[in-house]
């Protein structure tokens, strides 16, 4: 907190050296109501338009655009994307300034007499996917409210209330976490909301659309509602099975039973099923943001990768959103959060999303280990262990939220939500080990996100709280047990975990149906665990190289496209049975890749055939990760 506020010290004082004072945030409540009135009709052209009115007073004022967006733990929002702002009070226009130092502050001065302000803007959103996520395609959008809102700085955002309403396009239905206080035709009134929950609490709608509710009965019994807002390209996709249904509610079940508390007033699932519309998963208090392919429901066999999605964003109301690390904690979103526990917020969050997904049936249990397989083996395959261990991957938000990475297995990436997951592994299997069975991380997880059931507001947490209720669950010396894989250098994942739950990393030379779909959906072929690289089906560009294989070693690299292999073109059934061959033969694989307009053979050294990840059992070992897959 000192180190923050330091920080915030040293910005304010060389933007007033530049006459550019931004005021320091007052716990003051925010005089007056904002209101915001967005059209979001115009699907053609995909421009959001923006009326808004701001309470004032005589003097200076800066008002903020959202930069700093709590899913993303950083500043990853777009102000390019906010055009045709115009100000005007009593009918005549104001002239702004934006900060040189901060773009996403603007600077004006309110006339005498004037007590309201009026906005006008637009939020052109991306028309092409390499421009940004799409928002809006002809069947579906959404509305993050963060890019259509400009708040009073100086204030916290849970102290400036706005009242906002949106113009959907003729016939629209919408799913949020915002409550409706009138809908007149296609225009939807929301009750007044704090500026901190209007961003949090974001917008689908579409024109097919349907709402199941995943908990019948909830209010009856005194329980917060939990439903499933659908939209999608069309009106067959929203069809689900009974039994896909019943999946859903046992996961929301499940979570009961884990956490044994609900921290909100009711919660929206929002997910969008779609070819167009950007997929998405990203987590808010009262709801989430998931988008899939159109296939969800009528393809269920086929969409199994990434199933745990749901379950993922819906742990966040409890990890992340309700016990919130400190350092993440902000007055507003202009304020900088740091990410030193994203291990935790991420990181078990994963755990617990894949967990869920087994638990309530979203995932069959050998999905689930095929899963677990799948990641362990490309974390084991991390060569850039050796030189960036665990914690720092928490700061890659920072450093690469939108840059592709050419060596992802050496510079790393955002390896805090999987590795950490293998480490909350162990930690669930050691509780397991020395319990006897009778305790596990289901234990933690109910001391440490359950407490305090109904509370609704966040309740900040330490390193030192993490560690002061995993000793009181069982004791042992957490705080070394966790820095030290946070800070450990060691060449190999950490899947001791896996081997104290009875299972172990090992390898096939058939990849598994679980893996065959991981294939499809990437549009690859993957030999990242025998010659070292992957192909993209479509013309055959080299997606990916693992530094320090044996492709990388014969000079290959990414972005480079493969031709042929031993003189034949590319297939990639060709390339497994010359795999294979190599294998008895011994003898070196070529590959003929071009560059640019350069052509070149590689000559590949590997004789140790095709390897596919699997999880297998230690033989006399007991079954530990079933029993952690297990529902309850």
């Amino acid at each position: 907190m000192k180190r923050l506020l330091a920080s915030i010290t040293l910005a304010l004082l060389v933007a007033a050296t530049h006459g550019q004072t931004i005021p320091p945030v007052s716990g003051e409540p925010y005089p007056g109501t904002m209101t915001l009135h967005i059209d979001v009709s115009d699907l053609d052209r995909k421009i959001f338009r923006a009326v808004q009115t701001v309470p004032v007073r005589p003097g200076p004022l800066v008002l903020f655009y959202p930069r700093w967006l709590p899913g993303t733990h950083s500043p990853s929002a777009n102000v390019g994307q906010l055009a045709g702002l115009q100000v005007q009070g009593n009918g005549q226009r104001i002239e702004w300034k934006r900060d040189t130092l901060d773009a996403h502050a603007f600077h004006l001065d309110v006339p005498a007499g004037v007590e309201a302000l009026r906005l006008e803007f637009q939020f052109v959103s991306p028309l092409d996917s390499s421009h940004g996520r799409i928002t809006a395609t002809p069947d579906i959008l959404g509305l993050q409210w963060n890019n259509v809102v400009l708040y009073p700085a100086g204030h916290a955002a849970a102290r400036v209330e706005v009242q906002a309403s949106v113009v959907l396009p003729a016939g629209w239905q919408l799913g949020s976490a915002l409550d409706v206080a009138t809908r007149e035709g296609d225009t939807v009134r929301f009750k007044p909301v704090s500026v901190e929950t209007l961003v949090d609490s974001p917008i689908f709608a579409g024109r097919h659309y349907r709402q199941l509710d995943l908990d019948p009965g909830a209010r009856e019994a005194g329980r917060a509602p939990v439903r499933l807002h659908i939209v999608a390209d069309q009106a067959n996709h929203l069809a689900a099975t009974s039994e896909q249904i019943a999946a859903h509610r046992a996961l929301v079940t499940q979570a009961d039973r884990l956490f044994g508390s609900r921290h909100f007033a009711h919660y929206d699932f929002l997910l969008a099923l779609s070819e167009n519309f950007g997929g998405i998963g990203l987590e808010h208090h009262q709801s989430s943001e998931n988008g899939v392919k159109s296939n969800y429901f009528t393809e269920w066999n086929k969409s199994v990768v990434g199933r745990d999605l749901l379950a993922h964003e819906y742990v966040h109301s409890w990890n992340g959103k309700f016990r919130r690390p400190a350092d993440l904690t902000t007055p507003n979103f202009n304020v900088p959060m740091q990410d030193s526990l994203l291990w935790v917020y991420e990181g078990q969050t994963q755990f617990w999303g894949k967990v869920l997904a087994a638990r309530s049936g979203l995932m069959s249990a050998e999905h689930a280990r095929d899963d677990l397989a799948a990641t362990a083996a490309w974390l084991d395959a991390r060569a850039g262990r050796s030189w960036r261990n665990l914690q720092d991957t928490t700061n890659e938000p920072l450093l690469n939220r939108r840059w592709h990475r050419d060596w992802p297995s050496w510079q790393r990436g955002a390896d805090y939500y999987d590795e950490a997951s293998l480490v909350w592994i162990e930690a669930d299997m050691l509780i397991r080990e020395a319990s006897r069975g009778r305790r596990s991380l289901d234990d933690f997880a109910r001391a440490f996100f359950g407490v305090e059931p109904g509370r609704v507001t966040p309740l900040t947490y330490t390193f030192d709280d993490l560690v002061g209720e995993l000793n009181r669950v069982h004791a042992h010396d957490w705080a070394a047990f966790l820095r030290q894989r946070l800070d450990s250098h060691q060449r190999g994942a950490p899947l001791q975990g896996l081997e104290r739950g009875g299972w172990r990393l090992a390898w096939s030379d058939k990849p598994s149906e679980f893996y065959k779909l991981i294939e499809a959906r990437r549009k690859m072929a993957d030999f990242s665990y025998s010659l070292g690289f992957s192909v993209a089906n479509e013309g055959h560009k080299i997606t990916s190289v693992t530094w320090g294989s044996p492709a990388f070693d014969a000079g290959l690299a990414p972005n480079t496209t493969l031709l042929a292999v031993n003189g034949r073109s590319y297939k990639a059934e060709w390339l497994k049975d010359v795999i294979t061959e190599a294998k008895a033969s011994g003898a070196p694989i070529e590959l003929l890749v071009k560059s640019g307009d350069l052509y070149r053979t590689l000559r590949v050294s590997y004789r140790g055939g095709l390897r596919y990840p699997k999880l297998e059992r230690i033989d006399g070992a007991p079954d530990r990760l079933s029993e952690l897959l297990a529902p309850r």
